[in-house]
């Protein structure tokens, strides 16, 4: 690998799972880091509100259509990352128990803190989330409903992880110290990581900012501690698996 094009192929370790002090990977970085958050995010355009507008409302999708558009979407950025997995696979390191446990236990901080903002009404705008809850348009206990349930898992605990801390601490956070970010060591921290990190943490989830940036501040300290994308990913997939089946509990789906 030359300073002036990514690499060609992952860098050999004799443990795969084990940090190593200056992280080069993965290979081809911009299709394994960049473009299944892009492929999730165009997708999200299609999605229809209970409001209704946007392009969904002009091209007649209506809200009921939103599991389908919802199951095109994951389908789509699956594929994203089925494009990358092999440069992604050697990269990531194995995964362990403790992030994920870490993860789960932060989503007390994540519940307490949004509903404080939303409690107080220092974000009183659109939160950007459809919250979609099948109970309302399916029969409650239905097949239907709870196939639902088991898509939006799939998307929460799985996709979502993956995807956004592959663009936010694969390629973001790396991106702001270099052009060419694959050069950057993975959970390398800066001033100006630390700001893109605060600011992406409340530019994307705006009704729950207090909370994002708790939250995404500690996956980061996380990051710069192992220097492991596997243990981000983890610990990203029990936070959204905690959130989820709070969210069933308490019929909570504007978290969601």
């Amino acid at each position: 690998m030359t300073s002036d094009s990514p690499p060609a192929s992952a860098p050999a370790q004799l443990d795969p799972g084990a940090a190593s002090d200056v992280d080069h990977g993965p290979a081809s970085p911009w299709l394994a880091c960049f473009v299944p958050m892009l492929v999730f995010l165009l997708g999200g355009i299609l999605e229809p509100s209970r409001e209704g507008g946007g392009l969904a409302a002009t091209l007649g999708i209506g809200y009921g259509l939103y599991p389908s558009i919802y199951a095109l979407r994951i389908a789509a950025t699956l594929a994203a990352l089925a494009a990358g997995w092999g440069a992604l696979r050697p990269w990531l390191g194995r995964p362990r128990l403790w992030p994920f446990v870490l993860g789960i236990a932060l989503v007390v901080p994540w519940v307490v803190l949004s509903k404080l903002q939303r409690d107080t009404g220092w974000f009183a705008g659109d939160t950007g989330r459809v919250g979609f809850n099948p109970f309302e348009l399916y029969a409650a206990g239905s097949a239907a409903s709870w196939a639902y349930v088991a898509l939006r898992g799939l998307g929460l605990v799985v996709v979502v992880p993956i995807v956004e801390e592959l663009f936010l601490r694969g390629f973001l956070l790396r991106f702001v110290l270099r052009e060419r970010f694959w050069l950057v060591p993975f959970g390398a921290v800066t001033a100006a990581t630390l700001a893109t990190c605060g600011l992406y943490a409340v530019g994307s989830h705006p009704a729950e900012a207090l909370a994002a940036v708790v939250w995404f501040g500690a996956v980061t300290w996380l990051a710069w501690r192992t220097r492991r994308p596997m243990d981000c990913i983890l610990t990203h997939a029990g936070t959204n698996l905690a959130l989820g089946g709070y969210v069933l509990a308490t019929g909570d789906w504007w978290l969601l």
